[in-house]
């Protein structure tokens, strides 16, 4: 019998203590088969989230296994990446999200202040450089309504398109 209180002691102490739940899909990365991403998709080629822009396989070898080729151009700054691996070898597939905003105002700093939609704002989007940066930026000092897409991955998050929002 004091086995089974000791039991019940348990299972009550157990039930008593509080558990964070965290968000299921909350992983920034899924493996997956080198020898199954095709061109367009996205995966990690040295430590950058990037889209592939073309694969390539070479015979198996000597020891039975093909080398996958794979260049890449980095989502958020444009830079090429190549990666050679086994075809059997798993690869990091980062989770890409793409999200549109509508622009309420532009801080003297270079960030972006848009509305989510729950009704709150972000705004630690930085301004993007280059001709984009300016076209948001010019489109938003003629009193343009604007939405701004902004994709995120591993942690960051930055904005690649802007487009007129139609009555």
């Amino acid at each position: 019998s004091k086995t089974l209180s000791f039991a019940k002691l348990t299972q009550q102490s157990m039930a008593d203590e509080q558990f964070e739940s965290t968000d299921a899909g909350g992983s920034e990365f899924v493996p997956q088969r080198a020898n199954t991403i095709k061109k367009n998709q996205h995966c990690m080629i040295k430590g950058n989230p990037c889209k592939v822009v073309d694969v390539s396989s070479s015979k198996t070898g000597k020891h039975g296994h093909a080398k996958i080729n794979m260049t890449g151009v980095d989502i958020f700054t444009g830079n090429k990446y190549e990666m050679m691996c086994p075809g059997h070898d798993n690869i990091e597939v980062p989770n890409v999200t793409r999200t549109e905003y509508q622009l309420i105002d532009i801080s003297d700093d270079g960030f972006l202040s848009v509305l989510l939609d729950d009704g709150g704002t972000k705004d630690d989007l930085p301004l993007p450089d280059g001709d984009l940066g300016a076209e948001i930026r010019e489109a938003f000092d003629n009193g343009q309504d604007i939405m701004v897409a902004a994709i995120a991955a591993v942690g960051k998050e930055a904005v690649v398109a802007k487009k007129d929002l139609k009555e």
